[in-house]
């Protein structure tokens, strides 16, 4: 009985506020609008999955949306890795804590300050074209660079914790019997530390999916899902289009969790 009374307020609060809501978006995916009202007619059809299926601008923006993504995934995790290998195995405890309080601080400030701050810092009169006489602009790789600045924390984090978790004996056994820095590394250390990649994967991948602020403020001309769901929402008024676009996003973390579910990571953690 206790353990039915603890259990109950979150379930209840997962399956009514967080699969009741993807319940009534997929369910608005299959309304329609009155072209001439704009007002939604509730009345079931496919024609927004049609759309979303056969049109260019969907289709190249979906691949855009997942490809940039998966890179920002990819950079996160060569960054986060020397990162936490150095904070979990070779700095000091002050310097360690110096090290995990400078990763960390970037997560107070606010998404905004951090957003704006990368579009004055990337613009074409900003400090790195005075510093070095050449900027990327706005664009995708503004895009990419941005959105790797901001989800680092989340990668770096989990890597440090998988790192910390090592014995450093392993690491002795593995020097005393013969092996180099880069065998330990790739034959020890990288095995035991990928569940934690595999975990910061999955969190920077479904930020990097969804962003759509970001992508509006370095992004120029980029368009990616997010920024097509808030126009078909705000703009064109068209919220069973903007709820079919919206499943798309949601079909790919389920298919990356799986992905990174059949690695045997997940398990791991």
């Amino acid at each position: 009985m206790r353990l039915a009374l603890l259990l109950t307020p979150p379930l209840a609060w997962l399956g009514v506020a967080y699969l009741g809501s993807i319940a009534v978006l997929l369910v608005s995916s299959l309304w329609s609008t009155n072209e001439f009202t704009g007002a939604v007619v509730r009345t079931v059809t496919t024609d927004n999955f049609a759309r979303v299926l056969t049109e260019e601008l969907f289709r190249t923006a979906t691949l855009r949306t997942v490809g940039v993504a998966l890179t920002v995934t990819a950079v996160c995790a060569v960054l986060a890795v020397p990162i936490a290998l150095y904070m979990a195995k070779v700095a000091g405890p002050r310097l360690r804590l110096a090290l995990v309080v400078a990763v960390t601080t970037p997560l107070w400030a606010s998404y905004l300050v951090k957003a704006y701050a990368w579009r004055m810092l990337l613009s074409p009169e900003g400090p790195l074209s005075w510093a070095t006489g050449y900027t990327p602009g706005y664009g995708l790789l503004a895009t990419v660079v941005t959105l790797t600045y901001l989800w680092l924390p989340y990668m770096v984090i989990p890597v440090y914790a998988a790192f910390e978790r090592i014995p450093d004996t392993l690491v002795d056994a593995s020097s005393d019997l013969g092996a180099s820095d880069l065998t330990t590394l790739r034959t020890i250390l990288a095995p035991l530390v990928f569940p934690g990649i595999a975990a910061g994967s999955i969190f920077t991948f479904s930020l990097s999916l969804g962003d759509y602020i970001a992508v509006t403020i370095v992004g120029g001309k980029t368009q990616m899902l997010g920024n097509i769901i808030y126009g078909q929402l705000v703009t064109a008024n068209n919220q069973p289009l903007a709820a079919a676009l919206s499943l798309i996003p949601l079909v790919a973390i389920i298919g990356y969790l799986f992905a990174v579910r059949r690695t045997g990571a997940l398990e791991s953690l």
